[in-house]
């Protein structure tokens, strides 16, 4: 009896959907608009004619918490000749949906199907946030829904800033936001410049409350580019700051100082029940043998690396608060918190004095001066030697103690201090930290060239490659070296491979090997043509139709240097001309030296900054033209 129940349901919705969409076909004058939009939005497929956040404050008076109405109208026309979109939000623990609503033009309901599911990502092994969704289809161009939603926080601390920018273009968003005289709340405005960005302020003595009203027009679709930099660095938005409310003549701070933030993280550090009994005999076992105090802290923080397995994890208040140690410990898992917290626990065990630390990575753009959940995103460990703080990050495999990850470079840090916190930055490495040498020492034997090469690797490109290659299975091992060195190039054959300790992080990764080149070497009548460079870094890499920065996963240096042996009965006929820029962001030059019977060409590639910028790319892409040529030309040899 189910089955003809559901179809008769389905039917009849679909018979009302049906019978609905054609009553709100879009008039002429909706066609108009949809074509004139997809002049102006090539690449998207649907608008968001009007867009409109009301932000509205309350008072949870038995959990002294203030909480956040925020109701979502956005008014959708189709520019395509179909489009089919998912219209979405996402609620946690502290957030609840209220309302979801689709329409058709005419405000008549529109029965598409709502789903609520949890949210899984490949970034977070577990988190409890939710997406409540619909699959909306807009079968014909300037076809029209509106969308109402009301998000409700529970507590004004997780509501941490509005945004401008969608995954769509809008063609007006406005975002008013209703503060009431008892709430002390900052609206902190970043990445206006460049915007016209209207705003309006009134006051309403009858209702006791200050509106604003921001308005920005025509905005595009948000950038959908890899390597860009954090959205906090290049779109509009707001920073909601909420200070503090009063309650009955009573100030009651929420988030007024950069103390108070330390106070509410601390507040959920000292709410855990660490019991180390059980990591005891693991510290001693990893101290006892220790000739210095430096060596029995490199010990327990390469365990830490080498034998827990990072994973995200965000759940309510767990993504806030950092797991007992014993728990990671057992479990041989855990997020960065808990990674944290055991480094710091063993410390503290074998009489260090270490501390928590909190810290938001290159990917955001604010620091401590701004108390708002959002400017932090990671947790790692400090200790304290002559009242300046050595950082430990336990989520990154293979980093040297004294070394750290360009992601938290420069960035500052607040750090445990009892009642008190401290704010340091993380120290900048430059690029020659990591650089890469690259030297081949080659000779032609008829139609092979064939030689030895040695490759050296520092700082993150020796973290990177180590690490990669620990993740491989011990059968796999020598064939990634193989195929590494190779560059997945069957012409060429590397044998005889000799590296360094690739279990130690703390010395350069150095690798050396023969190498046989096949198809480099072509002979006609008196000349010989060869091709010089085998690895061809760069190759390709335009920047065209970007509108962000590229962003490089850390400041890269490599030098290359290729000797080639002339056979004594020739000369060098024709070589490529050498090309070099220069700017704030990059060192980039290629040349060749005739040095008697040999030639020796050399790269050298420095990103200083790990980005480069849109205002390079120009400049950038007129290298990568000229470097492609190079990479195509060969050295003329003649008898």
């Amino acid at each position: 009896m189910l089955k003809p129940l559901y179809y008769f349901i389905f039917i009849s919705l679909f018979s009302i959907n049906s019978f609905s969409q054609k009553k709100v076909e879009p008039t002429e004058d909706d066609k108009k608009l949809a074509k004139s939009l997809k002049d102006i939005y090539t690449d998207d497929t649907v608008v968001l004619e009007n867009s409109e956040d009301i932000i509205t404050f309350g008072l949870n008076i038995k959990e002294q918490k203030v909480t956040v109405n925020q109701i979502m109208t956005e008014s959708m026309i189709n520019i395509d000749s179909r489009s089919d979109i998912q219209k979405y939000c996402f609620y946690d623990g502290q957030t609840s949906i209220e309302e979801f609503k689709i329409n058709y033009r005419n405000n008549k309901k529109a029965y598409f199907f709502l789903k609520d599911e949890a949210y899984t990502s490949n970034d977070l092994f577990h988190n409890d946030v939710r997406v409540k969704y619909a699959n909306i289809d807009f079968p014909l161009l300037g076809y029209r829904y509106n969308t109402h939603i009301k998000k409700t926080y529970d507590d004004i601390k997780y509501f941490t800033q509005l945004q401008f920018f969608n995954e769509y273009p809008i063609v007006k968003k406005t975002l008013k936001i209703e503060i009431p005289n008892w709430l002390n709340l900052e609206l902190k405005e970043i990445n206006f410049e460049g915007y016209d960005i209207k705003k309006e302020v009134s006051e309403d003595s009858k209702r006791k409350l200050k509106t604003y009203i921001y308005t920005l027009e025509n905005i595009p679709s948000a950038f959908k580019e890899e390597n860009a930099p954090g959205p906090s660095y290049i779109y509009p938005h707001i920073l909601i700051l909420a200070k503090s409310y009063t309650l009955k003549d009573k100030k009651e701070n929420i988030f007024n100082t950069t103390q108070d933030l330390y106070n509410w993280y601390s507040s959920l550090v000292n709410s855990l029940e660490n019991d180390n009994t059980e990591i005891k005999d693991l510290v001693k076992s990893l101290t006892a043998k220790a000739n210095s105090e430096e060596e029995k802290i490199k010990n327990i923080y390469y365990w830490v690396q080498d034998n827990i397995r990072y994973i995200a994890f965000e759940d309510g208040i767990a993504g806030f608060k950092p797991d007992e140690a014993v728990n990671v410990f057992k479990k041989k898992y855990g997020d960065c918190k808990g990674m944290a917290n055991l480094t710091k626990q063993m410390l503290l065990e074998a009489g260090f004095d270490a501390r928590l630390t909190w810290i938001g990575t290159k990917r955001i753009a604010y620091d401590y001066s701004t108390p708002n959940l959002s400017i932090d995103n990671h947790m790692i460990c400090s200790i304290m030697k002559d009242e300046k703080p050595i950082f430990l990050d336990g989520t990154e495999k293979f980093n040297a103690y004294g070394e750290y990850a360009n992601r938290i470079q420069g960035k500052q840090t607040l750090i445990e201090n009892g009642s008190d916190f401290i704010l340091e930055t993380v120290p900048e490495t430059s690029p020659s930290f990591n650089k890469e040498t690259y030297n081949y020492e080659l000779t032609l034997n008829d139609d092979l060239i064939e030689g030895t090469a040695n490759k050296n690797f520092n700082g993150e490109s020796r973290t990177s490659l180590l690490y990669n290659f620990d993740t491989l299975k011990n059968d796999k091992k020598d064939a990634f070296l193989e195929y590494y060195l190779n560059n997945s190039n069957t012409n060429i054959k590397v044998s005889n491979i000799e590296t360094s300790d690739l279990s130690n992080r703390e010395l350069s990764l150095n690798i050396n090997y023969n190498i046989s080149i096949k198809n480099a070497v072509s002979k006609f009548d008196n000349d010989i043509y060869i091709t010089v460079d085998f690895d061809k870094e760069l190759e390709n890499f335009l920047l065209k139709k970007r509108k962000t920065d590229f962003i490089f996963s850390f400041k890269r240096f490599l030098e290359t240097s290729t000797k080639i042996n002339i056979p004594s009965e020739y000369k060098i006929s024709y070589i490529p001309e050498d090309i070099n820029i220069s700017s704030k962001n990059y060192d980039l030059s290629v040349r060749f030296i005739k040095d008697s019977n040999n030639i020796i060409y050399k790269k050298s590639f420095k990103i200083k900054n790990a980005k480069i910028e849109t205002s390079d790319f120009e400049e950038w892409n007129n290298f990568i033209h000229k470097l492609n040529n190079i990479y195509n030309e060969q050295i003329v040899l003649t008898k």
